[in-house]
């Protein structure tokens, strides 16, 4: 993608590697002074219901908060056109409420799978127990693969992201999904205290980046740290390479140091030396690698280096959203693996 117009830098820039699982929650923040930013080591997310109101008075008044979350953020258009929603963003917030009161349960058996309970299942089950064809055929979706949306399908720097509603298996991003968006943006977006003072705006769903960036706000972004991977010339994601292993995350530090310096962030003591230890050996290790990548691949965007990816189709704007960072294409090949509102 070639370099494209810097953007307004907001004071804030942060990046979360989203979890189920509180302590693999970890999130990493970025400081404008000036040009420049100065970025602190990652570190647990804690209590979600605080993260606007704590990045917020990082910014300080008037200032703007750029916010990255590696969860989905946007729905299946399959999905949504057999469940009569044409726009994301406005039933967002009655999700868990009214006739969606049952959409963040995951569905234990196949029989109790419908559009208003889609995630499914609730458990791991003997082997064969679950299928995807089970989750298809509930929501009445021709296949599977019609639950990804067009930014998770594969494209030649990078695999298929998961589908949105499976939730079985290491890969699966659907529990994510579901803590970021009943945990997080619903309560802002609804106007619960702990939002902080400035509007929360959604991309792509209320404008392009540029545009969201112009004025005051908390803008929250849907990122994928295995795009990211390839936007900085990182080994991870490689065949044989493993973010889940100390020594494939050390043996991208210098990479990670170079691409930091390059983009005038300046990495506080405990940053600089949490990135050349690989990021630990303990268990967060992976966690910490990733919201470490993600704000630094956030920065080259708004750098101008890499276009944010603003999609222009009608439908992936309202419905499906998109990917920060990721080229938007016509057509994109099927995944490799695995009255409306």
């Amino acid at each position: 993608m070639r370099p494209t117009t810097p953007l307004r830098l907001p004071e804030i820039v942060a990046h979360a590697d989203w979890s189920t699982n509180p302590p693999g929650r970890q999130i990493a923040i970025a400081r404008r002074v000036g040009a420049r930013y100065t970025a602190a080591a990652p570190h647990a997310v804690g209590a979600i219901g605080a993260l606007f109101e704590t990045l917020q008075a990082e910014a300080g008044p008037g200032g703007t908060i750029l916010l990255g979350v590696d969860f989905p953020i946007g729905l299946p258009a399959a999905y949504a056109r057999a469940a009569g929603i044409t726009a994301f963003r406005a039933v967002l917030p009655q999700l868990g409420h009214g006739k969606w009161r049952e959409f963040y349960k995951p569905a234990e058996q196949p029989e109790q799978i419908r559009l208003t309970r889609p995630f499914f299942p609730a458990r791991n089950g003997a082997v064969g127990a679950f299928t995807r064809g089970q989750l298809a055929a509930g929501l009445g979706v021709g296949h599977f693969d019609d639950l990804h949306r067009a930014c998770d399908r594969g494209h030649p720097d990078r695999a298929a992201a998961a589908a949105l509603f499976w939730t079985l298996g290491g890969n699966q991003v659907g529990k994510a999904a579901i803590s970021g968006w009943r945990d997080l943006i619903s309560p802002a977006l609804r106007g619960a205290p702990g939002r902080g003072s400035e509007p929360l705006r959604l991309w792509p769903f209320d404008g392009t980046l540029a545009t969201l960036l112009d004025k005051p706000s908390a803008i929250i972004a849907e990122t994928y740290p295995g795009e990211i991977y390839g936007h900085l010339g990182l080994g991870i994601g490689a065949r044989a390479r493993s973010k889940r292993r100390q020594a494939d995350r050390q043996a991208d530090a210098k990479i990670l140091a170079a691409q930091a310096a390059a983009l005038d962030i300046d990495l506080a003591d405990g940053f600089a030396a949490i990135l050349a230890d690989g990021f630990g050996a303990d268990a967060r290790g992976e966690d910490r690698f990733d919201a470490a990548v993600g704000l630094i691949g956030m920065i080259n965007i708004l750098r101008g280096n890499r276009a944010p990816g603003d999609p222009r189709d009608r439908e992936r704007r309202t419905v499906e959203g998109w990917i920060l960072g990721q080229a938007e294409t016509p057509s994109q090949p099927s995944p490799t693996k695995g009255g409306g509102l």
